[in-house]
Order: C-alpha cells, then sequence, then structure tokens
C-alpha cells in the first residue's frame, strides 16, 4: 500500500510530535509513525498495575515549560495541565542527623530562608547572588537551545552585550565544571551535593567540563519550577497527538520504520505493516543509530559506520524503580507537603557522586546508589487509587553491560532493593509501604522504549557530543549530508535530551522552508 505525504515523521517521542504538531497547524500534510503500540515513546504513561498511571520514561518536565512550545501550540485546549512542584527540592539532612533540610521553593527568599537554616547565612547569601548570575547565563542557554546551532545562533545567543569586553569570561562561566563552580560559590557541602545531584540529571558526573550551566539551570527554576502533567508524563504526548490529528495529520502507532529510501524526488518510509508512505521530506526523531540503520541502503556503509562509531551512547546512564505504595515518604521531622511535592535529592556528598559514577564506568555496581525520589501522586491524586501512592525512583550511573558478565535480568531485582533502600536510609519505615514494584533496568529501557545502551539521552551529553557537535559534526544542524530532504530531531540532536521539545519546533522550520511554507511561532502569554 503506497501513500503520499509532505512530511513523514519517524517516532512519536515528544519532540517527533512537537514537530508534527507545528507542520500540521501550516497547513501541511503530516504522518507519524511509531514502533511501539504506545505513543510518546519516553515520554508516555501507561498502567503497570491496577489503578496507577505509571511513567514509562521522564516525570518531571522541566525545560519544555520555559520554551513557550505549549502556549505556542495550544497545548491546554487539547487537555494539558500543568501543576508545579513547589517546593521544586528537597535535600534531607544525612541519616542519623538532626539537622533541617534544604527546601527549594519557587520563591527566592524562602528558599534562601531554609539554605540558612540549614547551612548558614553566608550560603544563604552566596545562593542569592547564585541564582541572580545564572539566571541572566542559563536564560541565554534556553535561547541557544532554541536555535539552530551555527556559530552566529549560538554566538548571539549565549553572549550578551555586556560579554563585549570580556567574552572569555562568559566563555569560561559555559566552559567550567559544575563542581568548580559550586567549590567557588558555597561552603556547605550538603547544599553542593544537592545541587550537583540536580545538575547530574542531564547525564555527566559534575566533575566533567561545561557542567557548570546544568548546576546553573536551577536559578530558572525560581522563574517557571518543574512542573507535572496531570495524568502523568503521557498527558504531554497525548495533548500533542491531539493537536497533530485535529489539524488532519495522521499518528499511527504500532508499525514502525523498517527503512528510508530515496522516491523519484523525494523519499519513502517503508513500515513493518508494508506501507510505502512517500513524501517530500523526513524527520527521523528517533535515536541517531536506528536512523542511520534506516538509511543503509542510501548512504554508503563506510560512512555509516564512521558516524556510528563516532557517535557515543555510552556506557549506560541510570535505572528507575516505579512503586505503588500505601504512603508517602516520611522524613523525619519533615511536613510531607514540604518534601512530597518536587525532587527528593538523596544525595549530601559529592564524593559518593564521583564514586558512583567511577563504579559505573568500570562495568561495576556498588552498595549505595545515588537515589533521586519523586512521588508526584501528592500533586495528582489520579496517578493511583485512593490511599495509594505512585512514585518514581532514578538511580545514576547504571553500566548497560556489567562487566562481570551478569545479565540485567539476574542482576535487576537486587539492585533495585539496593535503590529501595537507599530511600529508606532517609526515610525510615518506606519499605513497609510498598505495594506493587516495576523496575527499569538498562537493558529495560532499552528494549521497550529503544534506548540504545539504556541512556535516557540518546547519547551522551559530554562537551564533545553537544552543540554543533551533537551528535557529530557532520550532523550538526539538524540535516544529514547525501540525504537531502531527511531531517533530525529528538534527543540525539542538539540541545539534548530531556522534555524540552526544542529540536521538533526548530526542525519544523526547516522542513516548513525546504517546502516553501511558513511554520510561525505564535506566542501566547507564559503560564507562571
Amino acid at each position: 500500500m503506497s501513500a503520499r505525504h509532505d512530511v513523514v515523521v519517524v517516532g512519536s517521542g515528544h519532540n517527533g510530535l512537537v514537530c508534527a504538531a507545528y507542520l500540521a497547524r501550516a497547513g501541511l500534510d503530516v504522518h507519524v509513525v511509531e514502533r511501539d503500540t504506545v505513543l510518546g515513546g519516553a515520554t508516555s504513561t501507561v498502567e503497570r498495575y491496577p489503578g496507577h498511571r505509571t511513567d514509562r520514561g521522564s516525570s518531571a518536565h522541566l525545560m519544555i515549560r520555559h520554551t513557550g512550545i505549549p502556549e505556542e501550540l495550544d497545548l491546554a485546549a487539547h487537555g494539558l495541565r500543568y501543576v508545579d512542584c513547589d517546593p521544586w527540592g528537597f535535600a534531607p539532612a544525612p541519616p542519623g542527623e538532626d539537622a533541617p533540610p534544604i527546601v527549594f521553593h519557587r520563591d527566592l527568599d524562602a528558599t534562601c530562608a531554609s539554605i540558612a537554616s540549614a547551612c548558614g547565612a553566608r550560603d544563604a547569601d552566596a545562593y542569592r547572588r547564585f541564582v541572580t548570575r545564572w539566571d541572566v547565563l542559563a536564560g541565554r542557554m534556553m535561547a541557544g537551545f532554541g536555535v539552530r546551532p551555527t556559530a552566529a545562533g549560538l554566538g548571539a545567543a549565549f553572549l550578551g552585550r555586556e560579554d563585549v569586553r570580556d567574552p572569555f569570561g562568559a566563555v569560561q562561566a559555559f566552559l567550567s565544571s559544575g563542581d568548580a563552580l559550586l567549590d567557588a560559590t558555597f561552603d556547605s557541602e550538603r547544599l553542593k551535593a544537592a545541587l550537583a545531584w540536580f545538575g547530574a540529571q542531564s547525564g555527566p558526573p559534575m566533575s566533567h567540563p561545561a557542567t557548570a550551566p546544568m548546576v546553573g539551570f536551577a536559578a530558572l527554576m525560581h522563574r517557571i519550577p518543574p512542573g507535572r502533567a496531570i495524568g502523568g508524563s503521557g498527558a504531554l504526548a497525548d495533548a500533542l497527538v491531539s493537536a497533530v490529528r485535529s489539524r488532519g495529520g495522521t499518528v499511527s502507532p504500532g508499525a514502525g520504520a523498517t527503512a528510508i529510501r530515496r522516491a523519484g524526488g523525494g523519499w519513502r518510509v517503508d513500515t513493518e505493516d508494508g506501507r510505502a508512505l512517500r513524501c517530500r521530506a523526513v524527520v527521523a526523531a528517533c535515536h541517531v543509530h536506528t536512523t542511520l540503520d534506516l538509511l543503509a541502503h542510501e548512504l554508503p556503509a563506510t560512512r555509516l559506520e564512521g558516524w556510528r562509531r563516532r557517535i557515543r551512547p555510552g556506557f549506560g546512564l541510570g535505572m528507575v524503580v516505579r512503586l505503588g505504595t500505601s504512603a508517602l515518604p516520611r522524613y523525619p521531622g519533615v511536613p510531607t507537603e514540604t518534601s512530597a511535592h518536587g525532587l527528593q535529592l538523596l544525595v549530601t556528598d559529592r564524593r559518593r557522586l564521583d564514586h558512583r559514577y567511577g563504579v559505573a564506568a568500570a562495568g561495576g555496581l556498588d552498595a549505595d546508589p545515588a537515589v533521586l525520589a519523586m512521588s508526584f501522586s501528592a500533586l495528582d491524586p489520579s496517578l493511583a487509587p485512593p490511599g495509594r501512592h505512585e512514585l518514581t525512583l532514578w538511580s545514576q550511573w547504571h553500566p548497560r553491560h556489567l562487566a562481570d558478565g551478569t545479565a540485567w535480568s539476574a542482576a535487576g531485582d537486587e539492585e533495585a532493593d539496593r535503590i529501595v533502600a537507599g530511600l529508606e536510609r532517609f526515610a525510615p519505615g518506606f519499605t513497609d509501604t510498598i505495594v506493587h514494584r516495576h523496575v527499569q533496568t538498562p537493558e529495560d529501557l532499552e528494549t521497550e522504549l529503544g534506548l540504545i545502551g539504556g541512556n535516557v539521552m540518546h547519547v551522551e551529553m559530554s562537551l564533545d557530543q553537544m552543540l554543533p557537535m551533537r551528535p557529530h559534526p557532520d550532523l550538526r544542524g539538524h540535516a544529514v549530508p547525501g540525504a537531502d530532504g531527511v531531517f533530525l530531531a529528538g534527543a540525539s540532536t542538539h540541545p539534548g535530551g530531556g522534555v524540552i521539545g526544542a529540536s521538533g519546533r526548530t526542525v519544523a522550520g526547516l522542513v516548513g522552508r525546504r517546502l516553501g511554507t511558513s511554520v510561525r511561532r505564535l506566542r501566547r502569554p507564559r503560564a507562571q
């Protein structure tokens, strides 16, 4: 069966759907194909156990709320509703210590008061200066994330007028390690560890170069905090699918692409169910390694192999334990409304992060995984039956392949036990509240979601694979040399992983220009 469209989008992750929604709004005939029977990729929610809505990938949405995309596409009209995670961060005292927690509120004054109580007035004042400085720098970073990664575009975004006299000072700020920024700014190791663990959610440890912006992004949480989509992370994908279909676009799950081939002056996408979708342009919004496989009949094998070797998914990133419980975690002396609404940052010393990363890089596991807990049923009761809660425990770092040859099917449950114990140390008695458990090892993430190497960021978020080098210098700018009309979107491309949607919007503009159609960004007031 053959059909003709303006654009075929391969992959229904949120970037692919964002791209499709902009193109459909511009009047183009768009068809999204997806291998999975569940739409949304790593931004999807399913019923893992009766009455619980469980995320398959992302849970908190941090960056997309700073892009204007939900407003531009009017996703509220398609059912998307965000509730603020406020407080957005909670860092308890080390187990056994009778000390106040560090609580990161949207309100900067309240945050500084908490830091003063837990760490002292000096660090509270330092945090206020940190937010003032990085609100500007991180704001520029977000602007850079929203443009095609050219030298001119990135330079205009990242450097302000005040940097003309000292451009190298601004460059150094962006290229510094997160640890260097933290050590230069704060005294308390507890505060440094909490912010380092927040920054490490982008992938690399904060000892790596150019990770200071990942810490600095915390400043923007005082503008707009992380958001929780009501109904689960998949509510974003559901709204995007609705937006595409409402404009006449097609989104078809359950039959992914098997090949991208030239067809006359355009392209053809072959699918698992035998369809041949002819189109003028293709947007590959899946993993870049998957895209290279799909182009195997159209580009020289040596070129494809060279790209595969140079584009590193890395040894892995993390794993997840999803829990249905009878109660929220109870941290000694802390009300649940303080601890349960945001990111529970269960690391009090950065040496733990450094050790964990080193062990994982060598293909191993240790007895003390770093844990980030999220209990969003405290904000959205629809996620679980009455009297029950839905929790996500995320942990880094975990290698896709264990050095001793042990399969994850054998190692997964024991590692999940250690992750749960990581929360138990801070919230005694929590383990007794667990009713349901679903474990997602790196192998599970790869198998279910197509995340090669188990890396939720697709490819390593290292300096040499960011900005115009992402995912490879030859593939910068969302284009594929030798395959004119094939565009790249998704976490494999600039600006990288996380729920942001920026690459989808950027690629929609590029496709629109190629096809002679204006993809306008109709701005609406951003939700505050």
